[in-house]
């Protein structure tokens, strides 16, 4: 697994950047789906679109989709403000958030839990939300979408996760039960920051 970060520092970052983990199948998008719709019209929210060596089709959060020679080739350019591979895929945060941050905006993006510390160290004021779920109601979501088999599954839920740095900001959404419930408490958060700043 390989970090990069951009040096280029545009201006100081007033803004906050929320990233938004979580194992597969716990919710993220759904969540950031009901944030995205609330926060519709409001200029000072964005929700950032990461660069992903993944085809668009395979459902899941809207990206750009490249082949994995023109990320590397985005990579070297610059582009990114953050990148890194996981699980066989390339994933980058546009470098443009830079610029949003140094305005005061509230960014949210959909993260990976290994790359926090290569985006903290691109972005001090940082959030992290980390959404969790019981084992049972995850092996159910995995299992409705249909990507992997039911031993592909039960090696998933087995793995063992890193614990998340000690020196972020983490504030934990349980996504268990109902999703308009776990939804709106990442909306709540959301105003908070923005009426914090």
């Amino acid at each position: 697994m390989t970090h990069a970060v951009a040096n280029a520092s545009l201006e100081k970052a007033t803004g906050t950047l929320v990233v938004v983990v979580g194992p597969s199948g716990v919710g993220k998008d759904s969540l950031l789906d009901i944030a995205r719709r609330h926060f519709t019209d409001q200029d000072d929210v964005r929700f950032v679109r990461r660069t992903i060596t993944r085809p668009e089709d395979t459902g899941g959060e809207v990206h750009d989709a490249v082949s994995p020679e023109t990320f590397d080739r985005l990579v070297s350019s610059g582009a990114f403000a953050v990148s890194w591979n996981a699980h066989g895929l390339g994933y980058g945060i546009p470098l443009d958030v830079r610029t949003d941050l140094a305005q005061g905006r509230t960014l949210i993006v959909n993260g990976s839990r290994s790359a926090l510390a290569s985006v903290h160290a691109a972005f001090p004021n940082l959030v992290v939300v980390n959404v969790t779920a019981r084992a049972d109601v995850l092996a159910k979501r995995l299992a409705a979408r249909g990507r992997e088999t039911t031993t592909e599954i039960e090696a998933r839920l087995t793995r063992t996760t890193a614990p998340l740095p000690t020196d972020l900001k983490v504030i934990n959404i349980d996504n268990s039960g109902d999703l308009e419930l776990a939804g709106n408490e990442l909306v709540q958060l959301i105003e908070g920051l923005l009426h914090s700043e």
